[in-house]
C-alpha cells in the first residue's frame, strides 16, 4: 500500500451523505465524484442548476448506482442560502459531510445582493450562513465533518475589521487573501465551539495548492498561462491537476484519522503541489480574539446565529 493518501485510500462511505458546494466543476466536482465513487450519497449545491444537473449525470456515469442530487445554492445570496438550507431540512434527516468549496475571486470587485464585498460574501459570509443553517443536520449525524476550503493565499491575508468590504478602495488580491484567512479563522473558532459543546461533529480545513481549474479564468495573464494544461511539463512544480488539488479536501473529509481543527494541503515546495498532509497556517489565523471578533461580525452581517448548547438549534 502506498504511504501517500490517494483516491484508493478513501474508505467505504456507503450510508453517508455529503453536501459539496460549487460541485459542478473543478475541485468541487472532483471532490463530489470521489466521494460518490466510494459510496457516499452526494448533493451538489450549485449556483447554476443546468450545470449542476450535467455534473450529476457525469458522476452517475462513473459511479453507477450512486445517489446524486442537486440543490440550487448561490452563496452570494443570503436568501438563496436560506432556501437551500430549508430544502435540505425537508429532504435529509441528517448530513455527514459539508464541504464548503464554492467561492472564487472577483477581480473587478462588486457587491452581493446583500451589500457585501463579493469575494468576502461568496467565500466566507455565505458559507458561514449556510453552515449555521444546516448545523443541526450535521449534529444529528455521528462523526460528521465540516470541511472548509482555504488557500495558500491566506498567508498574505489580513482581516480588515475597519473596512471589511473595501469601501475605501478595492483590490482583488487583498480581498481574496482576507476571505481565505477568514475561512481558517472560521474553522478554528467553529471547532473550539463544537468541542466546547462536546459535539461529535468536527470542523477541519484544506487547501488545494495550485490546481488547474476554472478559477484561473478571471486571474492575470501569467496565471492563465501557467494553468494551461499544454504547459504541464514545464509547470508541474507550480501547478497540479484538479484531481490532485481535490485530494487534500477529500482526505480532510474521509480519512478516519483526521482530528478537529486540522488543516490539510499538498506536501510539496511551498505547498503548491504534492500529496495531502497536515499543514500549518499562519500565526494570525490562530489569534483567538480575532477569531471571536470575526465570528461576531459574521453573525451580525448574516443574521445567522449558531446555537450549540441546551435545546437550541440553528435557524432555518
Amino acid at each position: 500500500m502506498s504511504r501517500h493518501w490517494t483516491e484508493t485510500s478513501v474508505p467505504d462511505l456507503r450510508g453517508r451523505t455529503a453536501v459539496v458546494t460549487g460541485a459542478n466543476t473543478g475541485l468541487g466536482f472532483e471532490t463530489a465524484r470521489t466521494l460518490a465513487g466510494h459510496g457516499a450519497a452526494v448533493i451538489l449545491a450549485c449556483r447554476n442548476p443546468v450545470k449542476a444537473a450535467a455534473a450529476a449525470e457525469r458522476i452517475r456515469d462513473v459511479a453507477p448506482g450512486t445517489q446524486v442530487r442537486t440543490v440550487p445554492l448561490d452563496l452570494a445570496s443570503l436568501d438563496s442560502v436560506k432556501q437551500a438550507a430549508a430544502r435540505l431540512h425537508d429532504e435529509c434527516p441528517a448530513l455527514d459531510l459539508l464541504i464548503n468549496n464554492a467561492g472564487g475571486v472577483r477581480p473587478r470587485g462588486g457587491r452581493t445582493e446583500d451589500g457585501f464585498e463579493a469575494t468576502l460574501g461568496a467565500n466566507h459570509l455565505g458559507p458561514f450562513a449556510f453552515t449555521g443553517r444546516v448545523l443541526d443536520l450535521l449534529l444529528a449525524a455521528p462523526g460528521s465533518r465540516i470541511v472548509t476550503v482555504s488557500s495558500v493565499g491566506h498567508r498574505r491575508g489580513v482581516i480588515n475589521f475597519d473596512d471589511p468590504h473595501f469601501e475605501r478602495g478595492y483590490r482583488y488580491g487583498p480581498a481574496y487573501f482576507q476571505a481565505k484567512l477568514a475561512n481558517l479563522m472560521f474553522t478554528y473558532e467553529l471547532q473550539r465551539r463544537l468541542a466546547g459543546a462536546t459535539a461529535a461533529t468536527i470542523a477541519v480545513a484544506a487547501h488545494p495548492g495550485n490546481a488547474r481549474t476554472e478559477f484561473g479564468r478571471d486571474m492575470s495573464a501569467f496565471v492563465r498561462v501557467a494553468m494551461n494544461p499544454r504547459l504541464r511539463a514545464l509547470t508541474s512544480w507550480l501547478m497540479q491537476s484538479q484531481e490532485a488539488g481535490a485530494r487534500p479536501i477529500v482526505r480532510a473529509a474521509a480519512d478516519p484519522r483526521v482530528r478537529g481543527g486540522e488543516y490539510y494541503g499538498p506536501d510539496g515546495w511551498n505547498e503548491w503541489t504534492g500529496h495531502p498532509v497536515v499543514v500549518e497556517s499562519i500565526p494570525a489565523s490562530h489569534d483567538a480574539a480575532a477569531q471571536r471578533r470575526l465570528w461576531d461580525l459574521s453573525e451580525k452581517l448574516t443574521g445567522v446565529t449558531y446555537h450549540l448548547t441546551g435545546q437550541d438549534v440553528p435557524q432555518r
